[in-house]
């Protein structure tokens, strides 16, 4: 009986799956200013003064919170300063935009502080499909961060890949 070998086990190919870097969803929350707006079109400086102190601010405790405005208006700047305030103390961080934008920033965020130690000289794959579909500026961020310190890095899986950059031996 002939033994099965696993060549890509004894390859010493590291993997890495782009999905362990995603923030956790209950971490994120969005703050919506349409709510606030006057007929969803004006925001009034009185009124909106007046409305926050009366806002569940709890609901962002420990959370990093996207604030953003679903409806076509102009938000004036002091706006988002007075929610950025009102944030301040609760929640983990603040940031202008969308939700999925916030996920995104979050997301490279931890690539851009990541330990490189475990991938110095290995060959790595990045895992090219996830149950989460990932932006593009992931896989820009991972191979930038990355060729300084790998052998090689491919896109795929470890029994199909693309490779991506190979270090060239260098001559003494």
């Amino acid at each position: 009986m002939e033994t099965i070998i696993n060549k890509i086990a004894e390859s010493g190919i590291v993997t890495l799956n782009l999905e362990t870097f995603l923030p956790a969803e209950s971490a994120i929350a969005v703050f919506d200013l349409k709510p606030f707006l006057f007929r969803e079109m004006i925001l009034r400086e009185k009124d909106f003064r007046a409305s926050l102190p009366e806002h569940e601010w709890e609901q962002y405790r420990n959370k990093h919170v996207a604030v953003m405005c679903t409806a076509d208006a102009i938000i004036p700047m002091w706006a988002y300063m007075l929610v950025a305030s009102m944030l301040g103390g609760i929640a983990l961080s603040v940031f202008s935009g969308t939700g999925t934008k916030l996920s995104e920033k979050l997301l490279l965020d931890n690539i851009n502080s990541m330990d490189l130690s475990e991938y110095q000289d290995k060959r790595v794959v990045i895992k090219g499909c996830g149950d989460i579909p990932l932006p593009e500026s992931a896989f820009l961020a991972i191979t930038y961060k990355l060729k300084p310190v790998v052998k090689s890095l491919m896109y795929g899986e470890p029994c199909s890949t693309v490779p991506v950059y190979k270090r060239k031996k260098e001559i003494n």
